[in-house]
């Protein structure tokens, strides 16, 4: 069983930066993708960003350049770097763990809220204009 906890949110204005932080326990980051995903009111659950053990990176297309995910795997640690935030920016975050998929010997994570198993609670980042 996994447990991910996340910190960080926040509000900031428009142009801010916030970096979201997801602690887990009792895993290893060499068994699972790890992913960052948001909910907007009256929105479904979107990908944001996944990593994968070797550091390969996905990234929403809404989010590319701006955001940046990384992890250190001594802490158990999950990390969502957000720069240059946007008001449709504004949802409850959550990361999640999945497993990671193969295809001709390589191995690649997704982004789909349907390929994770593990939760966080989340975290609420609110950006104003």
């Amino acid at each position: 069983q996994v447990q991910l906890e996340e910190s960080g949110g926040g509000s900031v204005q428009s142009g801010g930066s916030l970096r979201l932080s997801c602690a887990a326990s009792t895993y290893t980051y060499s068994d699972y993708c790890m992913g960052w995903f948001r909910q907007a009111p009256g929105k479904e659950r979107e990908g944001v960003a996944a990593i994968d053990s070797d550091g390969s990176t996905r990234y929403a297309v809404s989010v590319k350049g701006r955001f940046t995910v990384s992890q250190d795997n001594a802490k158990n640690m999950l990390y969502l770097q957000m720069n240059n935030l946007k008001p449709e920016d504004t949802a409850m975050y959550s990361c999640a763990a999945g497993p990671r998929y193969y295809s001709g010997g390589d191995s690649y994570c997704l982004l789909s809220r349907f390929d994770y198993n593990y939760w966080g609670q989340g975290t609420q980042v609110t950006v104003s204009a």
